[in-house]
């Protein structure tokens, strides 16, 4: 049987490196690249861009301010494609008023303390992003989902769902009702790397027994 690979670095900036040997830029650990206050990521998520910023917290979170009273809170073995925004709690207005113009931000006295909307925004653990997906403020994103390509997500997704479009709704579920509590209960984005290494077999066949077997005691 052949040995599986190890996982990329989780101290490496760029996880991929090209046949040549140099790093590809357009993909990296966000852990390692982000530096924010109210912005926190788990271990081996990463981003792509093919335009890759110097700022990837303000590429993929534009409205997340160091003094935002909102967090960005996604978990472990992200996968976020090029396009991907999430439109943070910051950039909302009031709406209960005869106008939603938000006269306290042009008043240095008033700015800090005037924000709306304070939603955090949070997504599980092995979640996949599509390409140009909006995440809207106060979005909560379970474990495994799949976000498809363009889908604008809004309120709770359940755990392994795979949701699409605008509205984003629900298509399908990924596995059924008791495999999804197994996989939640097994928690294997919390193993150790070597661990989830050797268990690469059975997580990319989809085999949630043998996974099981794997886990650590």
């Amino acid at each position: 049987m052949p040995v599986p690979s190890p996982l990329p670095g989780a101290d490496s900036a760029y996880p991929i490196t090209l046949p040549d040997g140099s790093p590809h830029r357009g993909t990296v650990n966000l852990k390692n690249v982000i530096d924010h206050p109210r912005f926190e990521v788990g271990d081996f998520t990463y981003a792509s861009d093919f335009d890759p910023p110097d700022d990837w917290a303000g590429r993929l979170a534009p409205y997340l301010f160091p003094f935002s009273q909102e967090k960005l809170t996604i978990g472990k073995y992200g996968q976020i494609a090029n396009g991907v925004r999430f439109i943070g709690s910051s950039a909302n207005h009031a709406t209960n008023g005869i106008s939603t113009f938000p006269f306290a931000v042009f008043d240095p006295e008033t700015m800090l303390g005037f924000q709306p909307d304070t939603r955090n925004t949070t997504v599980g653990h092995d979640v996949w992003i599509g390409y140009g997906a909006l995440i809207l403020p106060g979005a909560t994103i379970g474990n495994g989902v799949i976000v498809g390509a363009g889908s604008v997500v809004r309120g709770t997704v359940p755990d392994y769902a795979i949701v699409t479009g605008n509205p984003a709704q629900v298509v399908r579920m990924r596995f059924a009702p008791d495999e999804i509590a197994l996989l939640n209960a097994l928690g294997w984005w919390d193993w150790p790397p070597e661990k989830v290494a050797a268990a690469r077999p059975a997580l990319e066949a989809g085999d949630i027994a043998a996974l099981a077997k794997l886990a650590p005691t």
